[in-house]
């Protein structure tokens, strides 16, 4: 698995992996460095210390999904087809990177004081942002929506991350199947 990267992209990936699977507390950089096959001195030029891997890891392996979903945020007066994509782009970026959705899964339920809440908190913030903004903007076409952006961007993000969690560990499959029954549950609840 590991010929062929650098140094970084190494450690990048057994921290993805093992964080996955065993919590960003449990793992330490000791084991980080036998995975990557590296020295400690490697990985402390590289990120500074075991938060500066989850740092990168959120940065260069999350921060493509956050751009995508400010994409599919962009509200154009039709709540259907904004929360369509908006799944879609959540399942398939789930689907196609797994360990990093599974980590962020993990993380964000973190305590506060912790370094992996620290770490991935802002990206968070930012998912949840983006959606309060789109249900905020849905909001002035749908007067019954008006004030309640914030539990609307909570329970989605609730209810997508849901399914996501169950898709790598109880077989729900994300397909446009789920989409459509996600989408008329969801919307029989805010438009009543």
């Amino acid at each position: 698995i590991l010929l062929g990267m650098n140094n970084r992209t190494k450690v990048i990936n057994c921290a993805i992996a093992l964080f996955a699977q065993k919590g960003f507390d449990a793992v330490g950089v000791q084991e980080l460095v036998d995975c990557a096959d590296i020295t400690k001195p490697t990985l402390y030029h590289y990120f500074g210390n075991k938060r500066g891997v989850l740092n990168a890891i959120f940065e260069e392996r999350f921060q493509p999904y956050l751009n995508q979903l400010a994409q599919a945020t962009n509200y154009e007066h039709d709540l259907p087809y904004s929360l369509q994509k908006i799944l879609r782009i959540s399942f398939d970026f789930a689907q196609n990177n797994q360990a990093v959705f599974k980590l962020f899964l993990t993380v964000v339920q973190s305590p506060e004081n912790s370094e992996a809440f620290a770490a991935t908190n802002a990206y968070a913030e930012k998912q949840f942002e983006l959606l309060k903004t789109m249900f905020q903007k849905a909001g002035e076409d749908h007067g019954n929506m008006k004030g309640r952006q914030n539990v609307y961007a909570v329970t989605f993000i609730g209810m997508m991350n849901t399914y996501i969690y169950h898709s790598f560990n109880h077989g729900i499959v994300l397909d446009e199947a789920l989409i459509a029954q996600a989408i008329q549950q969801y919307q029989y609840g805010i438009y009543s």
